[in-house]
């Protein structure tokens, strides 16, 4: 029996020497290779953490201890320890081991959201709780320092550093990245920390320190907090951390079991709240992500790099052509450079690409001062994460009415990397904000020219979405209604079918499949979700019913908008909204996910069959009402 087979809980780990703990972080990276690469996933930033998570659980008792991990996307070691080996054969495929934390899987996991930089709020509301009902747990926060460049961790700081007498670990796993390498202040400190002189010495005396040091609570934090302290001046500037307030261990070398084991001891004893800080390497022990610059394989496709041409790369190309034209286009992302397509253009554009590392709400009202000061920013992130920056978005931009555009990649169903990253709500807070105009191209052509029509509005915001993966082919349209493309007519006008972005195919499917059945479809793509497009109520009105389609919650989506776009215009039309259902959405394949809500051909038509017949067997109203035999 191999190591990793022996280990089925985290008090396995416990009895292990450092020789096999050794043997045991050796055959985890093999085993993350194998299934991660087979299966598709977070590879690099589980590599960096095999020792780090090794050490957290010989030194913590998880559940009864808790231990938080900010994004959650590197606990694939965790999830290994805690008994779900066997589970990696379904990595991210429905039915199989979520991506990310999961309560569903295991007792062992608290925060299921892969939204950066809530690990340290969600670890002080824990630690206030157990502290108010008596409870003597430790809980332990692990974060990135990519995470820490977003708000909320340092809200989470603030509070949590006045606490002197509660108990809480923050461990901040410094590999110098999130994505891609980590950008602003907090990295040119981390990295000070790194580069200084006598880092090499420091790591070496922090190692010995705490080998040599008993562990008796305050006795050994104050030993090894005063001899960094002595140490300071020829290591590194003043602590930013205990600036703060926050007592600090470190920098620890996060590969090496045995001295993260004796820091976190440190810092569990010590009864505050407490920063050990861990320099991890990213994809550490598999050469091909170790040599990979870009993002040390942050995640891995199944069967490789994706062939074909991604709706990303077409935004890409056209970013920058208009870029090229217009000396004013400037683009923001948080964190997120490379895989929001915005790389090409940082290379052309050095001084006009603005990486404001994972802060969405900085990034909206920073795009809002651009645009005051003349110039109109592009706001690249991903759909999901549009939800963070929803009030810098009304506020900030909208109520100024400031030319700001968003392109929201990945909008719709993501699929295997579950609820938190499905774009499924973008349509709806979209929709809410006054004056903004919201586009959804159908294939990659609308996509270039969405985009060019939505920078060319300079009197308000206004935003681009688009799904995740390969462009499907062009769908020409074969006449125009209003500023709508009419992408099929053919027989009566028994039911209009209104598709939104990325669903045409499936709507011209459903179309297909109701010629079959004799009824006559039209079915128009409205390109601009918002406002609805004024040639749409009375289209609507020629047809018996009508159905609106989308890759987005039906909660106050764009099915929504053509509802009360009808209702203002007084077009009584039986109408079905057709989209994404308002709850939390399981990890699967896109496709499969989208057809569990019917979003597939046979789906919609079969809505259109009953909704006709619903309304061609409905009783006249002028018909004398039937008589009603009563009994006494």
């Amino acid at each position: 029996m191999s190591l990793l087979e022996s280990i089925r809980e985290p008090t396995d780990l416990r009895r292990l020497s450092r020789t096999e703990l050794d043997g045991l972080a050796r055959e985890i990276r093999d085993f993350l290779v194998t299934e991660v690469t087979r299966t598709g996933g977070h590879l690099g930033p589980n590599l960096g953490v095999v020792e780090l998570t090794l050490a957290l659980h010989r030194v913590f008792d998880s559940p009864r201890d808790r231990i938080v991990w900010d994004t959650g996307h590197q606990a694939y070691v965790h999830k290994i320890v805690t008994g779900r080996a066997a589970g990696f054969a379904q990595l991210r495929q429905a039915g199989g081991l979520s991506g990310y934390p999961s309560r569903s899987e295991s007792e062992h996991d608290v925060l299921e959201s892969s939204h950066a930089s809530a690990a340290l709020s969600w670890a002080d509301g824990i630690a206030k709780a157990y502290q108010l009902t008596g409870a003597d747990r430790a809980v332990v926060a692990v974060v990135g320092d990519g995470a820490l460049t977003g708000g909320m961790c340092w809200e989470a700081l603030n509070n949590i550093s006045v606490a002197k007498d509660r108990p809480l670990v923050i461990v901040v796993n410094d590999n110098t990245r999130s994505y891609a390498p980590t950008t602003g202040g907090l990295a040119d400190h981390l990295a000070t920390l790194r580069t200084s002189k006598g880092y090499e010495r420091f790591l070496e005396w922090g190692k010995q320190a705490l080998k040599s040091t008993p562990v008796v609570g305050d006795t050994v934090y104050g030993a090894v907090h005063g001899a960094k302290k002595g140490l300071k001046d020829f290591i590194a500037p003043q602590g930013m951390f205990e600036d703060l307030g926050l007592k600090y261990v470190g920098p620890v070398d996060g590969h090496d079991v045995e001295a993260v084991e004796q820091a976190l001891t440190a810092a569990r004893n010590f009864g505050g709240p407490v920063i050990v800080h861990c320099m991890t390497e990213k994809g550490r022990g598999y050469a091909a992500a170790e040599n990979h610059e870009l993002d040390k394989l942050h995640q891995v496709r199944p069967g490789g790099p994706a062939r074909g041409r991604s709706w990303t790369s077409i935004f890409s190309e056209e970013l920058c052509a208009v870029a090229a034209r217009r000396d004013d286009i400037v683009a923001i992302t948080a964190s997120m450079l490379e895989p929001t397509g915005l790389a090409p253009f940082a290379a052309a554009y050095p001084r006009r690409v603005f990486d404001v590392g994972i802060a969405e709400q900085h990034a909206v009202t920073s795009a809002a001062g651009l645009s005051f000061g003349g110039l109109h920013p592009v706001v690249a992130i991903y759909a999901t994460f549009a939800n963070r920056a929803f009030d810098q978005t009304v506020m900030d931009v909208a109520l100024h009415r400031q030319a700001v555009t968003f392109v929201l990649d990945r909008a719709g169903v993501t699929g295997d990397d579950g609820a938190s990253h499905n774009g499924m709500w973008d349509l709806t807070i979209m929709s809410l904000v006054p004056g903004l105009r919201l586009a959804a191209p159908r294939d990659g052509q609308r996509l270039r020219e969405l985009f060019g029509e939505a920078v060319a509005i300079e009197d308000g915001p206004t935003a681009v979405r688009f799904p995740k993966g390969n462009v499907p082919a062009d769908i020409p349209a074969i006449s125009r209604a209003g500023g709508m493309d009419v992408l099929h007519r053919a027989g009566p006008e028994d039911v209009l079918i209104v598709s939104f972005g990325a669903t045409a195919q499936i709507c011209l499917g459903a179309a297909a499949l109701l010629a079959d059945q004799e009824v006559g479809v039209t079915v128009v793509d409205p390109r601009w979700v918002s406002p609805v497009d004024p040639a749409l109520p009375p289209l609507a009105a020629r047809h018996k019913l009508v159905i609106t389609v989308e890759d987005s919650s039906r909660a106050g989506g764009a099915g929504s908008g053509v509802a009360r776009a009808l209702e203002d215009a007084d077009v009584d039309v039986p109408l079905r909204t057709i989209g994404l259902p308002k709850q939390f959405l399981d990890h699967g394949k896109p496709a499969d996910v989208r057809a569990a809500a019917g979003l597939n051909p046979a789906a919609i038509a079969e809505r259109a069959l009953i909704g006709l017949k619903r309304k061609t067997s409905a009783p006249d109203p002028a018909a004398e009402p039937a008589m009603v035999e009563r009994s006494a």
